[in-house]
């Protein structure tokens, strides 16, 4: 599945009496989103798919501890950043872990050198033609699971939303 949708609004453009937009749908892991920033000064064409998602793994650092609550874990997911046409520069600030409560979960703050490889760069471009792919590590609360992992970098009104399937 792909999907498309324009990174930057376009200045000027009449909010008030365009029509709402739906929300966009979820995505499942392996699903597409294809990306557009429509900025004239920095055009830019790209994909992001997440892959996979794991919860549990060990580390020498302690998830507990970052979190400042005991029984939180680590996590990852699996994501991949391709450029199409132009440069994209992002960073791991615009992902999330969203639970059915309501709570989000930033990143890490943290890595470690036992963390699952490779891991996602903390700032990164993309080009045409290159991707970026690696896990992005979580402190989560042992006790749930998250119900999507959510992608909402600066300028994009509506966040995107892969689904976490049951464990």
């Amino acid at each position: 599945m792909t999907s498309a949708q324009t990174v930057i609004a376009t200045p000027g453009a009449d909010e008030a009496s365009a029509p709402a937009p739906s929300a966009p749908k979820p995505f499942a892991f392996g699903d597409t989103w294809k990306l557009n920033n429509v900025d004239p000064a920095k055009p830019f064409e790209g994909k992001l798919t997440v892959l996979g998602y794991k919860q549990g793994f060990t580390s020498v650092g302690k998830a507990d501890e970052e979190a400042g609550a005991p029984g939180y874990v680590w996590a990852y997911t699996d994501l991949k950043l391709c450029g199409v046409k132009g440069s994209y520069t992002d960073n791991t600030t615009s992902w999330t872990l969203y639970y059915s409560d309501g709570s989000r979960i930033s990143p890490s703050g943290t890595t470690y050198g036992d963390f699952p490889k490779p891991e996602f760069p903390f700032e990164i471009t993309v080009t045409a033609g290159k991707c970026a792919r690696g896990k992005l590590v979580f402190p989560v609360p042992g006790d749930k699971r998250p119900e999507s992992v959510l992608y909402k970098p600066e300028g994009l009104d509506e966040p995107r939303e892969w689904t976490v399937p049951k464990a």
